[in-house]
């Protein structure tokens, strides 16, 4: 329990007290505490910056593939996730979350898979062990085209 006392300057002093059960007894404890604060990078930014349709044959019609080429600043990204939802962005319809090796520059290329055609909302999330930065788009996939 923490007690607020005052002094007659007004000034507030706070008292840290604790019960001890057994004896009744109080420990005061006044003092000072520190603790250190690493500041680290991060990712700063992400950045869809061209989606490609990919041609598919005849047997693979069903799904519609597209590359989505992506840029970010800052620590490099660990793992990528894609998040496809409805138009509105509100509604996921799936997720796919890839582990990555980016070795120098943040620049790589993500192919993801639509079961029909429609416009969806796409949510890309790179990430490393202390950040994540996101990137999000429209896209309008017809039956192995993309625009």
């Amino acid at each position: 329990t923490a007690e607020l006392s005052s002094d007659s300057d007004s000034s507030p002093t706070v008292e840290s007290v604790e019960d001890n059960p057994d004896g009744g007894c109080h420990i005061y404890r006044n003092g000072y505490y520190g603790s250190n604060i690493d500041v680290v990078e991060g990712i700063l930014e992400v950045n869809i910056i061209q989606m490609t349709s990919i041609q598919t044959t005849e047997s693979q019609a069903e799904n519609s593939l597209v590359d989505f080429v992506v840029t970010c600043q800052g620590s490099l990204p660990t793992d990528v996730c894609t998040v496809v939802s409805d138009p509105t962005c509100q509604v996921s319809k799936s997720v796919v979350c890839d582990p990555i090796v980016v070795t120098d520059e943040c620049l790589l290329t993500i192919r993801r898979a639509f079961e029909e055609p429609g416009t969806y909302c796409i949510n890309i999330t790179l990430g490393d062990d202390t950040s994540q930065a996101l990137a999000s788009a429209l896209i309008s996939v017809n039956g192995g085209e993309s625009t």
